[in-house]
């Protein structure tokens, strides 16, 4: 993999490993931790259909602000209906648990194939691991982990001043 210059923003660590969530040997879960006073917002899809972590995270935004975003590639936690639900809820539970913050300050974010459970056993045996490599610079592994069809890791960065502050 070859690497972009992506600039470190302020707040912000990264970690990726190799869950076998659904690839063996390939990093397939990333955590992100949000420093404590960040302000998130997100996008979301417009379509009625929504994959269990699409409502979740939805739900959980609604109530406060992240400190973490956890993703995984390989299955899409879609058309899973209650079961996709709770696996959804459980992976926020096993990062709360792990970190001491309120299960709602967790974002889950899945990509990969529609229509198959997600096994909450590896997110379980990994979050030790992401959370003893979190690092500011961890943007590269992190691009490369959640990637499905994609064929390079899609990565832009870009610093300025607003208001005599810097921005990235």
């Amino acid at each position: 993999m070859s690497s972009l210059p992506v600039n470190v923003v302020p707040g912000v660590r990264l970690a990726a490993v190799a869950a076998g969530i659904r690839y063996k040997e390939r990093d397939d879960l990333v955590l992100m931790e949000l420093a404590e006073d960040s302000v998130a917002a997100a996008v979301f899809t417009q379509n009625a259909f929504c994959a269990a972590p699409v409502t979740v995270a939805r739900q959980h935004l609604e109530k406060i602000s992240p400190r973490y975003l956890l993703i995984n590639s390989g299955n899409a936690n879609a058309g899973t209906g209650d079961t996709g639900m709770a696996a959804s809820y459980e992976t926020c539970r096993l990062v709360a648990a792990a970190t001491g913050v309120a299960m709602n300050q967790v974002l889950p974010f899945s990509t990969g194939v529609i229509g198959e459970d997600l096994p909450t056993d590896p997110f379980a045996r990994s979050i030790p691991g992401l959370l003893s490599t979190l690092r500011q610079d961890g943007w590269q592994s992190a691009a490369a982990a959640i990637m499905t069809t994609d064929t390079v890791p899609k990565l832009a960065s870009r610093s300025f001043t607003a208001d005599g502050q810097k921005v990235t």
